[in-house]
């Protein structure tokens, strides 16, 4: 599976997100129940943004979004448009320092 948005790449000109840069959110992010606290921005080049707590593969759990929606919801998520590929974002609350590291899929890993 590639990028669910072939016309928009990373490196983001100026280190902004671009306008109609679309994720994958967890619905309890996008609705203001919970902060995101997890970033992923995949190999694939697509961005994933979980709430930390629940489940974001559960049926229902996660829906598309445009990031500039998210960007009101939550302005620091601007620090994060320069995260390469392959790399995830994580804090413990809204309001600390996101930390980043590189991703791996847990079955990417070696064993």
């Amino acid at each position: 599976m590639g990028s669910m948005q072939p016309d928009i790449t990373w490196p983001f000109p100026n280190g902004v997100f671009p306008s109609g840069l679309l994720a994958v959110v967890q619905r309890t992010v996008v609705k203001g129940d919970f902060p995101a606290l997890v970033v992923l921005h995949d190999h694939e080049d697509d961005w994933l943004l979980c709430d930390g707590l629940h489940d974001p593969n559960a049926d229902g759990a996660s829906i598309v979004a445009h990031v500039d929606h998210l960007l009101t919801l939550d302005p620091s998520l601007v620090e994060l448009a320069s995260m390469p590929l392959g790399h995830v974002a994580e804090r413990s609350s809204s309001g600390t320092p996101w930390e980043i590291r590189p991703w791996t899929y847990s079955d990417d890993e070696e064993t």
